[in-house]
């Protein structure tokens, strides 16, 4: 079996870099506040260690051999690595380095998650962010098997995970009524884009609902379900898709109207109208996104974006 060699300790190569500089055995160790005699055998214990000279040694001169002058570079780029590593190790510690795995809902993309994430960036500008859309399930997944930080998610969260997952809400927004600008004229709604005039479902009633599949956002579908229950409707499914971008082409096709969270109405697409739901039963219908993580690991960085969180929840009042 081959014999491995010693690892090669730092300071025989902070040695060779400061003889390198000096030329002179003399104003090294001066340099390195030690005696000539330790700093030469640890300057041998080094060649020894590589297997190469690096110095050619005379009575009068010292000087760096064809290998020494190629390896000085190197070595100074490997010590500063290595100095690098204390004041990472500290700002890993800070939260201020490192890596966050985030997933989002795609309702999220449309007003929360920019904002959140141009305050995390001011914040801690280090930080790479690794972003993932993604439905709740799916995030609910994705962190059970520890590949993603955190989600952005639209409650509730299955039970069976209640005490390992973490979750705060983060916003509640009330939906809104996508529809194709055609529809819109039919109301006598006008065709803009954004109105504050409210539509009474009722008047929309015979028109299909483009939704989400209920086994992939049970949070929303529920919600949007009961929107129509309250006004005493069932509505008639016509499409499903599985992203809020995919739901508003199907409107602006009119393939039928959809209930979307009113930050949707910054997704503009050609032909489509939002307004305002006129409430039913006195109350406006809001759909809740929230932060969940697992409890048991919080790393540095993930407690920082999970403070922004709380931050902008009790700078905006939104929750």
């Amino acid at each position: 079996m081959e014999q491995r060699s010693p690892p090669i300790e730092l300071r025989l190569l902070r040695y060779f870099v400061t003889v390198a500089e000096e030329m002179h055995f003399g104003r090294a160790a001066a340099r390195l506040a030690m005696t000539q005699p330790p700093l030469s055998q640890a300057i041998r214990a080094l060649e020894d260690a590589l297997g190469v000279a690096l110095f050619v040694r005379t009575k009068r001169t010292v000087e760096l051999t064809p290998v020494g002058k190629d390896l000085l570079p190197e070595v100074r780029r490997l010590l500063a690595s290595a100095d690098a590593l204390r004041p990472l190790a500290q700002s890993l510690a800070r939260g201020e380095a490192g890596v966050l795995s985030l997933a989002f809902v795609s309702t999220a993309d449309y007003g929360l998650l920019p904002a959140l994430l141009r305050d995390f960036g001011a914040r801690y500008p280090g930080v790479r962010l690794q972003l993932t859309e993604a439905t709740s399930d799916v995030q609910i997944e994705e962190l059970v098997a520890g590949r993603v930080d955190a989600g952005l998610v639209i409650p509730p969260l299955p039970p069976r995970y209640a005490t390992s997952l973490s979750y705060v809400a983060v916003a509640r927004e009330p939906l809104v009524i996508a529809m194709s600008a055609d529809a819109a004229q039919e109301l006598g709604q006008g065709a803009e884009e954004w109105a504050d005039t409210p539509v009474d479902l009722h008047d929309l009633a015979a028109a299909p609902l483009v939704v989400f599949p209920r086994r992939l956002a049970p949070g929303l579908y529920d919600i949007i379900m009961g929107c129509y229950g309250a006004a005493g409707l069932t509505p008639r499914i016509g499409q499903e898709a599985i992203q809020m971008q995919t739901i508003v082409s199907l409107v602006s096709a009119g393939m039928g109207v959809a209930l979307v969270p009113q930050s949707l109405r910054h997704l503009r697409r050609t032909g489509v109208v939002y307004r305002p739901l006129r409430p039913s039963g006195g109350s406006e219908t809001l759909v809740e996104t929230g932060l969940v993580w697992r409890a048991a690991e919080v790393s540095p960085v993930l407690a920082g974006f999970i403070d922004i969180v709380r931050s902008r929840t009790e700078s905006t009042g939104s929750v």
